[in-house]
């Protein structure tokens, strides 16, 4: 008998064989019907009822996220009327004074040629005609004006739609690069950390597609953008397709300058959880200030306005006190990977107020941000810089010059309204404002008083006893 078996088994090999010939072309058709292969695949796995997702050893989630998971992603990025509204239609919008951000947990198609974003059709459901600019500043009216548009429609049931190009398996998330870029404060004020706000909880399993797409700041920011989604960026006007998405993100959420406040939308994210997915993305290895041997005192050292007059005696002066300082130039900055790790072992960051102290976000915890304040810049260097750095587990001091201090002094005489009352100079506008005190003023800063905040910013960081070593060696 099992002579007989063996027989009747070794025929059945051929019958299997053109079994699984005939299958294959079905599982083909079933499986690889999209012509975005890669998603298809993945598409394929998540239908294998023990295909085991979870984390990766890089902590990328090996699975694309489908389903209940994506509308309770996208829900996260609304609160009151606004979620109920998504629960009711499958779209709402977060509207504040700084940003807005439209959602849909239902399928989408997007019309790259146009940026049309074609809602799921519904006849039992509101049509949606409206204008989305995704760039978080929406009070300012300026800017928003050359923000692209994404226009977004709901249309009736019966209208054709068009064709899908590209199917994905994961949502879809728009903003613009289009506002102030190239100066840094800006770019992680009003792009960086609102992609961090809105998009972290995703864990990676989204698209971008930028407008306003400027490759060198793409090229540039590339470390966070590869860390917060696992795809290549879509740029519409190279792209020129229609995609499908299961659901889409318009806009970024806004909190304040410099700001992740746990409490508002999406909830749960800090200045110093932020801080930490940097040093992930530019792989930084120190996290607390005490980490450092020697304290490290790195100078922004500006070359076109408010500029340091005695820069090389601030430098001198600091290198006695017990710094190692690094001037840091324009150009070095430029490499922000590189200048990621300059900050990272930084004991103090020093710089009259400008972009330039937006380096912050990469200094260690219980490290120093010394802003000098110049003339008629007392507000700005509070709101951006005085305000906010604390969050980021930073200490914070201010060195506010006098008047004779700026180079407006003498261009202007100590009894002019620009040094007497600086507030009548702001009245006459923004860009009378900028002319005289931003890129008309120079600091030559007086080092006998400046010691002593110096002095400060040591004991601050714990190194009181280079102070002592410093006077015995003297």
């Amino acid at each position: 008998m099992g002579n007989i078996d063996k027989d009747q088994s070794q025929n059945n090999i051929p019958k299997r064989a053109a079994f699984f010939l005939i299958l294959l072309p079905l599982i083909y058709a079933a499986f690889y019907r999209s012509n975005n292969i890669s998603s298809s695949l993945h598409l394929w796995k998540n239908q294998i009822s023990n295909w085991s997702g979870g984390w990766s050893s890089n902590g990328v989630i090996r699975e694309d996220v489908h389903g209940d998971s994506i509308s309770l992603l996208v829900q996260r990025l609304v609160r009151g009327r606004d979620r109920i509204e998504l629960d009711a239609t499958g779209f709402s919008c977060d509207t504040s004074f700084y940003s807005e951000v439209c959602v849909s947990k239902d399928p989408v198609r997007i019309d790259m040629n146009s940026m049309t974003v074609y809602l799921s059709p519904n006849q039992s459901l509101p049509s949606v005609t409206r204008t989305v600019r995704p760039y978080a500043r929406k009070f300012d009216n300026m800017t928003m004006g050359i923000i692209s548009k994404v226009e977004v429609l709901r249309v009736a049931e019966n209208k054709s739609l068009p064709l899908c190009d590209v199917t994905h398996t994961v949502p879809a998330v728009i903003f613009s690069t289009g506002g102030f870029s190239g100066n840094l404060f800006h770019e992680f004020n009003e792009v960086i950390i609102p992609l961090f706000l809105t998009t972290y909880h995703f864990r990676s399993q989204l698209q971008f597609i930028i407008v306003d797409h400027l490759s060198w700041w793409v090229s540039k920011y590339n470390r966070i953008l590869s860390h917060l989604s696992n795809r290549i960026v879509i740029n519409p006007l190279d792209d020129g397709k229609v995609h499908c998405f299961p659901g889409v993100v318009m806009g970024l959420k806004y909190h304040n300058n410099l700001a992740c406040n746990t409490s508002e939308i999406p909830g749960g994210y800090s200045m110093i959880d932020f801080k930490t997915f940097l040093r992930h993305s530019y792989s930084l290895h120190i996290k607390n200030e005490r980490e450092i041997e020697k304290p490290v005192l790195v100078l922004v050292s500006r070359k076109h306005s408010r500029v340091f007059l005695n820069e090389h005696e601030i430098v001198t002066l600091a290198t006695e006190l017990g710094f190692q300082v690094i001037s840091a130039t324009p150009n070095q900055m430029s490499n922000l990977q590189r200048f990621a790790s300059v900050m990272n072992s930084c004991s103090v960051l020093l710089g009259v107020h400008g972009a330039g102290l937006s380096n912050a976000v990469f200094l260690p915890e219980g490290a120093v941000v010394l802003q000098v304040v110049p003339l008629g810049l007392e507000w700005a260097s509070t709101m951006y810089y005085g305000y906010t750095v604390g969050d980021m587990g930073l200490h914070y001091l201010e060195y506010k010059i006098n008047p004779e201090e700026s180079s407006l002094f003498e261009k202007y005489g100590p009894d002019n309204p620009v040094i007497t009352d600086p507030a009548s100079i702001r009245d006459q506008g923004y860009s009378v404002e900028r002319a005289v005190y931003i890129d008309g003023q120079n600091i030559k800063i007086d080092l006998l008083r400046f010691k002593e905040t110096l002095v400060q910013a040591l004991t601050l960081t714990g190194r009181s006893e280079v102070l002592k070593q410093g006077k015995k060696e003297s």
